[in-house]
């Protein structure tokens, strides 16, 4: 095992010129500080170095963490951390790469989830017996094929019910003009006695067959309800276990005081923590550093290695926390402790101009500046809509048809009447509604062997454990399709239009960055790219420093008129 002293990593070389951040790392939107850059330098080389290590990682990526830290002889220092679980040999980290110990280390307590292990797992193997029954599979066909019996004959029936109906009608009129009036009560008798035996037919075909199928399923439900029981019993055994897995996951804070997951996501949105829980690297950082009572400095967290088939994670790439997990944990955790400002609570919208560039009496259209919302958010109101909602008080529409994301620029029509609300509504729904965009991306296209054009069709999802965050997702994922046309290749960057569609959240970002898109992220993105700009971006970037999407052109029908109206607003990557 690790030696937990050897955890502590002092700094190689001067760093008396670095000057030490006032406030900690807000942990979920951040720029690495300084040390933390020498801290991820150090640790990358090791991860390179370490060649079992590297052979794991290449085949699953995961995150890892650096945390800065002041010792208790006042020395700074640095831990760091992965997150989950590696398959190394961990006595082969040993004198090389020192990480943090995990919070709860389930390997070496052994008596109760062993124990109620055992129980869970003799459940599996008895579930797997039932599951291969061939008398399973023989109801199941069985009751299969007699529904479909049932359907075929009370069709059938109920189509010749028709015939006969028709045919009596065509008799009907024929006695009436024909027969006498003795001979026509008969026939009409007659005819309504054979509706009568029709209908007693499917009655007694009904009965017949909800007798059968009742057979059936009775027979399939004596082996399914065993099933179904174990399934439950196993659940609610696995459920216990985990609850007793959580408490031992116990989280300290800066003024010593303790918690457990279960009583730290009591407030949560979702009670229950999700699995894997308390083993990220931010937790485990934190952790190690109250216990040894070391003083947190900053902080930092990186992707390395082979990437997610779901997630956009790119090789070295920095990213902030997860909501799901870790947000309930790190709020426990960093509770007193003086954070840098939470960007989302900074209005990125005050001080610019909201451009109109086309306006009458049903419609508006607007240039969206990068970092303007929309919509009114959960903390800062202010927005495209506020803005028109101020400037046309008289306005009847809804005003928002449709959005941009807060970091993405560029055009957005919007309705002043509640016809042209009505109109525009349904050509997006149609999508009649052609938008194009414009976006940097970081990398040359021509290196991924692509053509000057294609289609990206990728389903997307929200990631349920670190929203705003989507997923790639097959099975579960709403079809989400991306037209692409290369315009230009210049130093390392690509340039290039944009057609979305559909309208998913992210579409475009997750499209580019992800590895069965394009496998480059957009210039400047903070969710699915680059978190910074490293030391060696000039000075126009940095100060540039902006998401680099821009719907340009935008073209539609007048809601009113139906003439064809385009828009183009171009910006300057």
């Amino acid at each position: 095992m690790i030696n937990q002293q050897a955890c502590f990593t002092p700094f190689n070389g001067n760093i008396d010129d670095v000057v030490l951040p006032k406030r900690f790392t807000f942990p979920y939107c951040y720029e690495p500080h300084p040390l933390c850059l020498l801290a991820v330098s150090a640790l990358q080389q090791k991860l390179e170095n370490h060649k079992p290590l590297q052979q794991e990682l290449e085949q699953i990526g995961k995150m890892f963490g650096v945390l800065v830290v002041e010792n208790t002889e006042g020395k700074l220092g640095y831990l760091t951390a992965f997150s989950g679980k590696l398959m190394v040999d961990e006595n082969s980290l040993e004198n090389t790469i020192n990480f943090v110990p995990p919070v709860f280390d389930l390997d070496a307590q052994t008596d109760f989830f062993h124990a109620e292990s055992a129980i869970i797992n003799r459940f599996n193997s008895e579930l797997e017996k039932l599951l291969v029954n061939p008398q399973l599979d023989e109801h199941q066909q069985n009751l299969t094929q007699v529904l479909a019996q049932q359907d075929e004959q009370l069709a059938h029936h109920r189509n010749q019910m028709a015939l006969n109906r028709q045919a009596r009608k065509i008799k009907r009129s024929h006695a009436h003009d024909h027969l006498s009036a003795a001979d026509l009560a008969s026939t009409l008798k007659q005819l309504a006695q054979e509706s009568i035996d029709d209908k007693n037919t499917l009655r007694d075909l009904k009965a017949y067959w909800h007798d059968v199928v009742t057979q059936s399923q009775q027979e399939l439900t004596v082996l399914s309800d065993e099933i179904d029981g174990i399934k439950k019993k196993r659940k609610q055994l696995s459920t216990r276990l985990q609850k007793k897995l959580f408490k031992q996951y116990r989280f300290l804070n800066s003024a010593g005081i303790e918690k457990d997951l279960l009583a730290i996501f009591e407030q949560a949105p979702f009670p229950m923590p999700p699995a894997g829980t308390g083993d990220c690297a931010a937790p485990k950082l934190l952790q190690y550093a109250f216990k040894q009572q070391f003083k947190p400095i900053a902080m930092a967290e990186f992707w390395w290695g082979q990437t997610p088939k779901s997630e956009i994670r790119q090789h070295k790439k920095f990213y902030g926390a997860c909501s799901g997990k870790c947000q309930p944990i790190l709020t426990h955790m960093l509770d007193g402790m003086a954070l840098d400002d939470n960007p989302l609570l900074v209005n990125p919208a005050e001080g610019k101009a909201l451009e109109i560039v086309y306006q009458d009496e049903h419609i508006v259209v607007v240039n969206k500046p990068s970092e303007f919302l929309s919509v009114p958010g959960k903390e800062i109101e202010d927005s495209v809509y506020l803005r028109i909602k101020q400037q046309f008080p008289q306005a009847t529409g809804s005003l928002i048809v449709h959005r941009l994301d807060m970091s993405t620029s560029g055009l957005m029509v919007l309705a002043l009447t509640k016809r042209a609300q009505k109109s525009l509504q349904k050509q997006f729904v149609n999508r009649t509604i052609k938008k194009r965009y414009v976006a940097l991306l970081e990398g040359e296209i021509e290196n991924n062997h692509l053509a000057e054009q294609g289609q990206i069709d990728l389903p997307l999802r929200g990631d349920l454990d670190d929203r705003p965050r989507q997923l790639v997702c097959f099975e579960q994922g709403k079809q989400a399709k991306t037209q692409w046309q290369l315009i230009a290749n210049d130093k390392g960057k690509t340039k290039l239009y944009l057609y979305p569609e559909t309208g998913r959240t992210h579409q475009l970002r997750v499209h580019c960055a992800h590895k069965q898109g394009l496998n480059m992220p957009i210039l400047g993105d903070d969710l699915y790219g680059s978190d910074y700009y490293d030391s060696h971006s000039n000075t126009d970037e940095k100060n540039a420093q902006r998401l680099h999407l821009h719907a340009q052109r935008l073209t539609l029908s007048h809601p009113i008129t139906r003439a064809e109206m385009v828009f183009e607003v171009d910006e300057e990557f």
